[in-house]
Order: C-alpha cells, then sequence, then structure tokens
C-alpha cells in the first residue's frame, strides 16, 4: 500500500479501489478525496474490513436465539451461559500475513483474537487454531509449520491464554497458500458487558496501550484482499510485503488486558473498540458510527515509534496491542492513574462531536482528521464503517460438478490392504499441540488430542458456577470441493457429534469462510452455497450464528484453494464436577456402535483423496433430524459422567475423518488396549465419513442399549476390548503399539524428510 500514485497506476487503484468505487466516494463527499481520505477508503472498503462480496449472502444465516447477547456485527459473539455468567466467542483469519511471515502473522492472529474478546469484557480463558499447510515434505511447508505454530505458542504461552485445540489439515491446494485461523472464547460477568459505541458530546478517545508504527500499513486489511501472484507462489515470499505484516508484543497485550478489564470493572469506559484490521481508520470510525455521532481526532496526538510518519500511515497502520476508549472527562485522571498501574499508555486523541444533518433530518456523523493545526481529512464515518459497496457477483456452478460426482471412490476399494490403508491415514499432531500450554487458568478438563475440548467456566470476577463449556472447531475441505452445501451443513453435524462426546449441549456457532477468488464466479457459487449449507443445518439443530469471519482471495496464480468453511462450535455442560469419559477405552468393556449405518460412500473422504488419490464421487446423504437425536441421546449419557452421576459409557468417539477404523484405531491408541470386532460393514463402510455414528464402550451394554432403544437410536454390539492388538474379524489384525508408533511419528517423519 502506497500514498503516492506511480505514473502508470493513479493512487485509488493503488490503495486497491476500482475506477467505480472512487466515483462513490465522490459522491458521498460531493468532491474528490484528498489521498488521506483515499487511504481511508482503501483499508476500510477493502474486502478483508468490508466483506463486501460476502455482506449479501451473509444475510441469511440465522443469527438469534434464546441466550443469544450479542450477534455478529460486534467484535465478537455473546451468549447468556446462565449463572450470571456471558461467553463471548470469536474467530479470525490471519492467512496473508502469514504465508509472508509465519511467525508475526500467525502471533497478531493470536493477538488480535485476544482483544476481540476483551474488547466485550470478557477475559480470554482459551484459544483454539486451525491449521491447513500443503503436504508437509517440502522444505517450504515446514518453514510455514514450524513460524506458525511458533508464532502461536510463543503469544500464546507468553500471554498467559491456553491453546486447547483445533485442526491440523495438509492438502495440496493450501501449498503456497497456508490459512491459519485462530478462535477464541472468553467469559465475563454479564453485567460487564461493553458495546464498541462512541455517545456523549464532549467525551474523549483515548489510545490505549502500544506507540503506532509503520509495520502493518497495508497489511490484513489489504494482504487479505488480494491474491498472491505468480504461477507458483513466489509473491509469498516478497520481502516487499514483510513490513506488511504487524508485529506483536504479548507481554504488551497482558498488560493491556488487565488494565482495560479493570477500567471495566471500575465502569469508567463509556465504549471502547480493538484496534486491528484497518487500525485506526477502522476503530474511530466504527465507535462513532455505531453511536451515529462524530469524532475529531487530533493525528498528532498520536504517540508512534518512527519518525516522519504521515497522516495517512498514522491512521491505516495496524501496529498491535491498542485499544481505543471513550471515556468521560471527569474519568479521564482515574483512566490515567488506572492505567499508569499496569503500565499501559494512555493518551487523549479525539473527542466526541455532535453529527451534522443530512437535507433529510438524518444525523451524519464526521470523522474529521486534524493535523498540523488544520483539518487535514473529513469524511462520513458511517460512509467507511458501514457503507461500503456490496456486490452480488456472478455464481457459475463449476461445469465439471456432474462429471466429478458420477465417478464412484468406493468401487475401487474392497481389494486394498486395509491394513496399509490405516496405517497411511493416521497422523497425530502432538508435535504441534505439545509446543501449546494448555492448562494455564487450571480450567481444562479436556484438551487437544479429543473429539472437543472441555473447560470448567470459571476465571478471575466470575460468579461462581459448576458449569462447564466445550469447544471445537471443524473443517473438511475435501468434501467442500465436491459440494459445498452439503459439506457446510455436515460440518456443523461433526462439530455438534464432537461436542456431544463431552456431554455439552450445543448453543451457538461461529465461523470462518475461507474461499479463493470472489471475481472468479465458481468461487461466489462455493461461498453462497456454504453459506446455505450452514444456513440449513443450524436452522435444523437450533443454533444461531453469532459471527464469523470471510477470508477472500486465497489463490496463488490464478489458483483457488478448495472451499475451507470452519466452523466452531460452542456447547455448555450444565454440571461438571467429573472428568467425563474420552476417547480412550479400558480392559473388558464391550464396544457398540450408536446411530445409523453408513452406505458407504467415499467421495470426499480421506481415504480416497489422501490415500487413493481421488478427488472425484458425491458425498453422503445426512439426516439431520436422526443426527439430532444421535447425538443428544451421546451427549446425555456423557453428561450422566460429568455431573458425578454413575453412568454407562467407559469411552466415547464420533467417527469423523477417516472413518470407523480409524476411530477404532484412536480408541485403542488412547486406551493402549485392542480389542475384537466384528464391524459387521464392508471395507468401504469401515472408511465412510458420515458424522451421526459413535463408537462407546460400557460393561453394561444392555442398559446403553435400552436407553438407545427408549430414544430411538439404532445400537448394536461390535465387539470387546482386551488384549495388546486392533482386530476386525476378517478384516485386519494391527498391533496396539504398531498403530501408537505410526500414529505418534507420522508428522515428524514428513517434516524430516523435508530436510
Amino acid at each position: 500500500m502506497a500514498a503516492s500514485s506511480s505514473p502508470d497506476q493513479p493512487l485509488h487503484r493503488a490503495l486497491g479501489l476500482t475506477d467505480t468505487e472512487l466515483e462513490d466516494i465522490i459522491s458521498v463527499l460531493g468532491r474528490e478525496p484528498n489521498p488521506l481520505e483515499l487511504a481511508l477508503y482503501g483499508v476500510m472498503w477493502s474486502e478483508h474490513c468490508s466483506y463486501k462480496s460476502s455482506r449479501i449472502h451473509l444475510k441469511r444465516l440465522p443469527t438469534t436465539g434464546d441466550k443469544v447477547l450479542v450477534g455478529p456485527g460486534e467484535n465478537a459473539g455473546v451468549i447468556d451461559a446462565g449463572d450470571g455468567i456471558a461467553i463471548a466467542i470469536r474467530i479470525e483469519s490471519h492467512n496473508h500475513p502469514s504465508a509472508i511471515e509465519p511467525y508475526q502473522g500467525a502471533a497478531t492472529g493470536v493477538g488480535g483474537i485476544l482483544r476481540d474478546i476483551f474488547t466485550m469484557g470478557a477475559r480470554p480463558l482459551a484459544v483454539m487454531d486451525p491449521l491447513f499447510f500443503g503436504t508437509p515434505d517440502d522444505a517450504r511447508q515446514r518453514w510455514l509449520i514450524e513460524g506458525v505454530v511458533s508464532g502461536i505458542s510463543g503469544y500464546g504461552n507468553s500471554v498467559g491464554v491456553p491453546t486447547i485445540g483445533g485442526e491440523l489439515t495438509f492438502d495440496p491446494c493450501y501449498q503456497t497458500n497456508p490459512l491459519v485461523n485462530v478462535l477464541c472464547v472468553g467469559a465475563l460477568p454479564v453485567e460487564r458487558l461493553v458495546l464498541g459505541i462512541a455517545s456523549g458530546t464532549g467525551n474523549l478517545a483515548v489510545l490505549l496501550g502500544s506507540a503506532t508504527g509503520r509495520d502493518g500499513i497495508g497489511g490484513v486489511s489489504v494482504l487479505a484482499s488480494a491474491g498472491f501472484e505468480g504461477e507458483d507462489g513466489a509473491a509469498s515470499l516478497d520481502e516487499s510485503k514483510r513490513p506488511a505484516t504487524q508485529v506483536g508484543d504479548p507481554y504488551e497485550e497482558k498488560r493491556l488486558i488487565e488494565a482495560c478489564l479493570a477500567l471495566l470493572d471500575e465502569k469508567l469506559v463509556v465504549g471502547i473498540q480493538d484496534l486491528g484490521g484497518g487500525g485506526l481508520a477502522c476503530g474511530t470510525s466504527e465507535l462513532a458510527a455505531r453511536g451515529r455521532v462524530g469524532m475529531d481526532v487530533d493525528v498528532d496526538a498520536i504517540p508512534r515509534r518512527e519518525p516522519g510518519m504521515e497522516p495517512w500511515e498514522v491512521m491505516t497502520s495496524e501496529s498491535q496491542e491498542r485499544m481505543l476508549a471513550i471515556v468521560t472527562p471527569d474519568s479521564l485522571p482515574m483512566v490515567i492513574e488506572l492505567c499508569g498501574r499496569w503500565e499501559v499508555a494512555a493518551t487523549v486523541i479525539g473527542r466526541v462531536t455532535e453529527p451534522d444533518y443530512d437535507e433529510a433530518g438524518e444525523p451524519v456523523g464526521m470523522l474529521r482528521l486534524h493535523a498540523g493545526g488544520a483539518v487535514v481529512g473529513e469524511v462520513p464515518a458511517a460512509s467507511l464503517a458501514d457503507e461500503a459497496p456490496l456486490y452480488e457477483r456472478p455464481l457459475v456452478e463449476p461445469a465439471n460438478r456432474a462429471a466429478r460426482a458420477a465417478i464412484d471412490p468406493s468401487a475401487s476399494v474392497e481389494d486394498i490392504d486395509i491394513a496399509d490403508a490405516l496405517l497411511s491415514l493416521l497422523l497425530d499432531p502432538i508435535p504441534v499441540y505439545r509446543q501449546y500450554d494448555h492448562q494455564l487458568f487450571l480450567n481444562t478438563v479436556i484438551g487437544p488430542g479429543a473429539d472437543a475440548a472441555l473447560l470448567r467456566l470459571a476465571g478471575p470476577g466470575l460468579p461462581a458456577s459448576s458449569r462447564g463449556m466445550s469447544l471445537s472447531t471443524d473443517s473438511n475441505p475435501r468434501w467442500g470441493s465436491l459440494d459445498p452445501r452439503a459439506a457446510t451443513a455436515a460440518t456443523v453435524a461433526e462439530g455438534v457429534a464432537n461436542l456431544a462426546c463431552t456431554g455439552a449441549v450445543p448453543e451457538a456457532v461461529v465461523n470462518c469462510l475461507n474461499f479463493g477468488n470472489p471475481e472468479h464466479p465458481e468461487v461466489m457459487w462455493q461461498l453462497s452455497e456454504s453459506i446455505d449449507g450452514m444456513a440449513d443445518a443450524c436452522r435444523a439443530l437450533g443454533l444461531p450464528v453469532i459471527g464469523g469471519n470471510v477470508s477472500l482471495y486465497n489463490e496463488s496464480g490464478g489458483s483457488d484453494i478448495d472451499p475451507t468453511a470452519v466452523i466452531g462450535t460452542l456447547g455448555l455442560v450444565e454440571h461438571l464436577v467429573e472428568r467425563p469419559p474420552s476417547v480412550g477405552w479400558s480392559e473388558g468393556e464391550t464396544v457398540l456402535l450408536l446411530g445409523a449405518d453408513d452406505a458407504g460412500l467415499l467421495g470426499g473422504s480421506q481415504l480416497a483423496v489422501d490415500y487413493l488419490n481421488n478427488r472425484d464421487g458425491r458425498l453422503f446423504d445426512l439426516d439431520l433430524a436422526e443426527f439430532a437425536t444421535t447425538a443428544a441421546l451421546v451427549a446425555g449419557m456423557v453428561a450422566e459422567h460429568a455431573a458425578g452421576r454413575p453412568g454407562l459409557l467407559g469411552s466415547v468417539h464420533d467417527v469423523g475423518s477417516g472413518g470407523m477404523v480409524v476411530a477404532l484405531a484412536e480408541m485403542a491408541i488412547a486406551g493402549d488396549v485392542g480389542a475384537t470386532v466384528s464391524t459387521g460393514v464392508s471395507t468401504a463402510g469401515l472408511f465412510s465419513e458420515r458424522p451421526g455414528r459413535f463408537l462407546v464402550t460400557s460393561t453394561d451394554p444392555e442398559a446403553v442399549a435400552a436407553q438407545a432403544e427408549i430414544a430411538g437410536v439404532p445400537c448394536r454390539v461390535l465387539g470387546h476390548t482386551g488384549g495388546d492388538s486392533l482386530v476386525l474379524v476378517g478384516q485386519l489384525d494391527l498391533a496396539v503399539s504398531t498403530l501408537a508408533q505410526r500414529s505418534a511419528t507420522a508428522l515428524e517423519s514428513a517434516l524430516d524428510a523435508a530436510g
């Protein structure tokens, strides 16, 4: 991003604005914009900040519910968890910055998502990280993986927020365009909830935290609004783009968290907004627009850590660890004194002003920027924050979709070596999550490696509660490449299934929609279909969508990534007084399958894509009503254990990626105990992935079957645990030690092969 044009390119185009958008800006202002004003619009009308290609589709999502306190549009979604506690949750992407500078890109992704949470008044309690890379046996992928993981652990561990789970996906489509998504959840007393709204003429805009630098100018807002050029994605390593990546300081963030929460506890803040994508241009305009007021900003008063910064640099820099608070003049001395206790800088940079009024008598809040004793920029705040162009881009179904659906991978699997296939699919991401501290706050009951994470709902300043909260992040780009609508619906179901394994009732979802170039009609069709699939599933399962993020232009050299819809699912456990059963089974238990048998379709399955190298086929059919009944049965049985009452289950695991055979292997590895089972399904059925099937073990299988019959859920006995081998009668016989060795070393072996 630059504030000057070249002979070949007008300034507005250099800032990412089209000729038509320039005409719109002139119409809004009634005059030609100056370079500073153009820079503001360039940032705020970027795809990342304005959602100009996706807003028209996102409106179709269900966003309300009995427990929803704050839905989409604020810094984070918030639900009422009961006992006077609210939960804030948010998911974001930091894809392009992480491709350019993996450590700082990922680290500042964590820092940004933490600020989204504590700006609502919530203390951040946990982070999850869905990560997507190319094949790991490649030197550049190793560099990316090590950098991203180090960035997440370095920031999260230092700031003191546990990383409790996530995903690790490898696929060639991410070879030059990795995805780094980060979810954060926090909790707050309900009465501490605060919104990012400016109000009160004469109130002060106070900048909290770090000084402003040139790092992050044209950062996530601009980097994420264009694809990488070059056939091999070499532009992702372009040194000229590195300064656009923000640089984080987790220790400053920690002080900022404590200072902001203390300000809110003392009720010294009228409104507050974090400064992430778009920097002060975003923070000032959004605060003013939401309050329908004006704001005067003294650019000269903004502390900076580099000399000679121009006003456009100061206003668009995405330097980290900064918040913008609205406080009354009477409160200012107390704000400065309290921030001083936490060694956090607090500087008055502006004030709230009365709005102007248009010809119809409607208020128009003006953002006025002052520098050198003069007004250097003046724009309607809402035109930046709320009135970016809304594009209804063309949608075109991929021409080869029907042909791909007609190719059935399951037709070629009956003669495969099941043992070899199973071993090839086992990969424990332990080399990643062992670098994260997942026990900070000592709330983590179930951490990385299980179906979902489970936390006690407790923390400093929270009312006493015996409730728990469960979290899962899920995606399946293999499914998405075949049928984005069905895939996203199934991904929502997969999240609910994972939560059921912890005894949680699902309450809300957030989403991070990672797609290719929206100027490609096939990509817009994929995005639209994915949103409809999410809406279908959320309505069927009674789940509000309370926030999300859209990351577009994930392409390199004109090649788009596969549709990658990440769903974050939040659930509650009514009483969490004991650790419920998890994945690992024990000796002497009966193995049962809950849920209807699968038809054995392998389109988009891990076996088809990763083992058979077949990316074609069609997805399974999913009956959401049937699925909901099964998930509710499992959640109810697990919740009995969590509540400290006698339960029926020894272990529980949903059938997910890799199918039934992978789920059985993971249970054997986790328990370090074998089993002998008769699956009753074909080879294709072993590897099929339709959600809604659960493997459980029990010493009282008759009681489990009786509960299943009452609920109308199919249940059948598969076999019994014991011994040191996993035996699928007539299909497989492998030592548990062999399975465990392969699973534990697969990732490190691949990375070692990269050199």
